[in-house]
């Protein structure tokens, strides 16, 4: 890994890992915030999903104006739950040749699970690509902080609503 070439998050839930583990998988779509900022889709009907497994695929599903289009993000390269995940990651507007890695690590705490998301890969882009939005490298790794960091916050939430939903 390059140094400066990825971004890392971590956000506590108050779930033991496993539970975390399964939120995060099963759940994905629950959490994952809507809109073109965070979804290929925008403000369309659909839905993402991370199939279970080595080999599942992170996809969005979607409808538009009456067709339904999937859009394959990533694949899952590991699966050891509930301590680690790692998939693949591609934008919409990657080449067929381009692609990020994210790792998500699920860590026992005394009051539940450390959540820790590190995307990498980035370096191996163009400095002119899209996805950059004409940004020089470390504002980008930044925006992409931001952009994690704004998941894990809506995983937290997610976690916390479900489980007093659930609590007696």
């Amino acid at each position: 890994m390059i140094a400066g070439d990825r971004v890392r998050v971590m956000v506590s839930v108050a779930v033991p890992p496993d539970e975390a583990f399964r939120v995060f998988t099963d759940e994905l779509d629950a959490w994952w915030q809507r809109g073109p900022r965070f979804r290929i889709a925008g403000a369309d009907r659909g839905f993402i999903r991370l199939e279970p497994g080595v080999g599942g695929r992170l996809f969005e599903s979607f409808e538009r104006r009456g067709t339904t289009t999937v859009i394959d993000t990533g694949r899952v390269v590991e699966w050891t739950p509930p301590a680690r995940l790692v998939f693949t990651w591609r934008a919409s507007n990657f080449g067929p040749d381009e692609v990020t890695t994210v790792e998500v690590d699920f860590a026992p705490t005394a009051s539940g699970t450390q959540v820790t998301v590190t995307h990498h890969g980035f370096a191996a882009l163009p400095a002119d690509h899209p996805v950059r939005h004409g940004a020089d490298v470390p504002t980008f790794v930044r925006r992409m902080g931001m952009w994690w960091g704004d998941l894990a916050s809506s995983l937290r939430l997610h976690v916390a609503r479900t489980r007093d939903t659930l609590a007696p």
